[in-house]
Parts: C-alpha cells; structure tokens; sequence
C-alpha cells in the first residue's frame, strides 16, 4: 500500500492517545479517496455513527463527565423546546391542510386520497432509496444535492403525513370511537408490535431527532433487510414495512390520541390542551433522567427479561411524547390564528420547515423505515437519538485529528526524505546534486558489490 509507512505511524501515535484513539472514527468526511483514510475507516467501521431511530454511537465520552452531562442536557432540552415543536407544527400544517381542501365534508373520499398519497409516496421512496446516493453527492454538485435532498424531504415528509392521516381518518370513519372500540385496537396493535420486535417505531420528537447528514440521508430500512437483488422479495418486504408495521404505529397513536381526548377534560379544550403539555414534558424529563438506569439494565440484562425492561421503557416514553405532541398541536387550534384557519395551517406547513431546513434537521418530520426492538448490543437500545450539538462538537474534534494527521503526514514525508539522503551519503552520494538520479547503480557502490 502506498501510504503503509505513514498508516503504521498514525496507528501506533492513536494507540498512545487514548482520547483519540476513543473518539476518532464516528464522523468521516464525506470525500475519502485517500487510500489511507479509507484503510483506516474500514478497519474502524464497527464504531460508525448511524443517523437513525435506531439508536447512535456518541464520540464525545472520555473527555469530562461534567462536560458531556452538560451537553447531553443541552440536547435534551433542544430536542424537547426547539425541534419537537417544530416538527409538530409542520405536521399540524400539512395533516389540516388535507382536511381543509380535500373532500372536507367526506371522511371516507379524504381518507382514500390521503392513504393513496402516503402509501404511494412511500412505496416510491423505499423501492428507489438506493438510486438517490449515486446520483447526488454534495462534493461534486454541493448546491444541487442540497437543494434536491432538502425537496425529497418536503415530499417525503408530504407522504408520511399523508399515509398517517390516510389510516388515522378511515378508521375513525369505518369503526366506532367508543373507548371500548379504541382501547381494543390499540392494545391489539400493541401487542403484534411488540411480537414482531417493533415497538420502537412508535417513537418520535423528542426522542428522536435525525440531522441532515449526507451519510445515511436516502436511507429507509425494511423489517427484514431483503437485498434489492431480489426485486420481489425486496417488494414484500417494502409492503410489510409500510402497509403493516406502519399502520399498526398509526393505529397505537390514534388510540391513545383520541382516548386522551376522551378523558382529559373533555369539556375544557385549554385546560385539557395545558395538562397534555404538562403531563408530556414532565414524563419526557422524567425519561431522560431514567437514561443511566436503563442503560445499566439493558447492559445486565438479556433475552426475555431485557427485552422486556426495554419495551416497557419505550412505552413510557411515548405516554410522554404522545401528550407533547397532542399540547404542541391543541394549543395552535386554540391561539394561532384560531379566526383564519386556512393562514393558520399554511404557516404551521412552511414557517416549521424552512426552520429546520436552516438548522440543519429537516429529516426530524420524516417517519421513515423499520428498527428492530433491541438489535443493537448494550445500552444502544435504548439510547435516544438526540444528537444535535453532540454532532457539532464530534465534527469539531474530527477536524482537529485531521489536521494532526495531515501534519504528520507531511513529517513522515520529510523523515522518509531524510532517510534517503543519508543512504545515498553513505555510498558517496550528494542528494542535492540534480544528476545523481540519472547515474546507475553501479556508480554508487563499490566494485565488491558491483560483483554481486
């Protein structure tokens, strides 16, 4: 390999800083054509971070207790005041948007479209999620990719909602909303998702946020990793995951959403809209604090038992941002533009999107792909995703190591350099003489070796 001196003289300096060598290999630069870098990325692949539901590799631990609590706390609170609210809006927007403009008076008629829309839009980015990567890369056209990505998120995010409401609207239309209706679909819904191993993709802001990063940015995982080599079973399994799995999430938030409506001061849409907000953010503080214990039990437990502990974390978890969601939403009806509703709903769709087009997390509003409960090991499972400045700082310190090991490249070239010099001295040679590269060998070396 051409660069192994040098790849052997950055291993062994990462091997004695333990800082370094912790936290170097999670973010790397989008353009790799080093040999060297790319040698070392894949020797370092196991620690790649994933920018999914799924669950995140953090490169910031190691450095200070205080400091990476701090920072964890910040992104607690971003992800919980800032981004969540945001992403709520814009689905507040687009979801009554559809009810305002299309057949508002049919449930049934809004319903078929919507589910038209939603099931189609994401049918069509799953079986192509593939072809996006190789015809956009930022390095070659950086404001065609992001200008292009930034739109199959408005349209991406346009067919979630629409899928969501699509299922959300027929069922309300085609069975009863009595709560003994409503308690039997969701607990139905509950339990084939937590046996198909599922119940994580009920998850949502504020325990999952995902950053506009190039790497992973098309990605839609399937419940059963089919390759697309196989284009029938890919398709089967691309209709599992959105058709089944998908609803089945629908219809978990749809029964507790409505059955919050039911119970919660009914009568009283402001007091009831103000507990939802106070109830979702005390369980989502509540949760956040739980992350120690949790990660503990899920690195002690196994099989049976842990899956357990985890899905049970999980549900309380979304008791939490199921209210959020449902007090961010009730409190726009109540006091933003409540007179016009059509600006109302136009501004929830686009104001909330260009936010978190220019902060970098647009990818938050998408419902996107299939996670497996517990699939990766230890405490991974039940890590959230709220990785915002995390990412900035990691990015940072990537940067730093970079330029460490670029100077150290151009060291191991200057001591390369001088090892040859000295060579050529020992066998008479003047380095800095311009000729001495057109002379044979023979001239270097004394008649015993020209023998040999």
């Amino acid at each position: 390999m051409r660069y192994n001196n040098l790849f052997f003289s950055i291993w062994k300096y990462i091997g004695e800083r333990r800082d370094i060598k912790d936290h170097l290999f999670l973010m790397w630069p989008v353009d790799c054509s080093s040999a060297w870098w790319g040698e070392l990325a894949r020797l370092s692949s196991v620690v790649r971070m994933r920018g999914s539901t799924a669950g995140i590799t953090d490169g910031l631990r190691g450095i200070s207790n205080s400091y990476y609590l701090f920072i964890t706390f910040l992104d607690s609170l971003l992800a919980a005041l800032v981004i969540s609210p945001l992403v709520v809006s814009y689905w507040r927007g687009t979801w009554e948007l559809m009810g305002y403009y299309v057949y508002p008076q049919d449930m049934k008629k809004s319903s078929l479209v919507s589910l038209l829309i939603g099931l189609g839009g994401i049918m069509l980015f799953t079986m192509t999620q593939k072809f996006y990567p190789k015809m956009l890369n930022p390095n070659k056209h950086r404001i065609l990719y992001y200008v292009i990505s930034r739109v199959y998120t408005a349209c991406f995010g346009f067919a979630c909602i629409n899928s969501w409401r699509g299922g959300w609207v027929a069922l309300d239309a085609y069975t009863s909303t009595e709560p003994r209706s409503v308690i039997f679909i969701t607990c139905a819904s509950i339990i084939i998702l937590i046996m198909t191993k599922t119940i994580r993709n009920i998850s949502a802001p504020p325990f999952a946020i995902v950053t506009d990063r190039y790497e992973g940015y098309f990605d839609v995982p399937t419940h059963f990793k089919t390759s697309t080599g196989n284009f029938w079973f890919y398709l089967l399994d691309c209709v599992f995951s959105v058709c089944i799995i998908g609803m089945l999430v629908v219809f978990v938030w749809r029964g507790c959403w409505t059955l919050l409506d039911i119970f919660l001061c009914p009568d009283n849409m402001v007091l009831s809209t103000w507990m939802s907000l106070g109830i979702g953010y005390t369980i989502v503080g509540i949760t956040f604090a739980l992350q120690p214990p949790m990660k503990y039990l899920a690195n002690e437990l196994s099989g049976i038992s842990r899956m357990l502990i985890v899905d049970t974390y999980l549900l309380f978890s979304f008791c939490g941002t199921v209210n959020v969601w449902r007090g961010v939403w009730k409190f726009q009806d109540i006091y933003f533009f409540p007179e016009n509703p059509a600006l109302s709903y136009a501004l929830s769709h686009f104001v909330p999107f260009l936010l978190l087009v220019l902060i970098n997390s647009s990818n938050s509003i998408l419902v996107r792909g299939v996670y497996i409960d517990g699939e990766e090991a230890g405490a991974q499972c039940v890590d959230f995703p709220c990785y915002y400045l995390r990412l900035i700082f990691q990015s940072k310190r990537k940067e730093k190591i970079i330029r460490e090991a670029e100077k150290m490249k151009g060291a191991e070239k200057v001591e390369q350099r001088l090892s040859e010099g000295e060579v050529l001295i020992q066998v008479g040679v003047n380095p800095n003489e311009p000729s001495w590269k057109n002379k044979s060998i023979n001239n270097f070396c004394s008649p015993e070796v020209n023998q040999h």
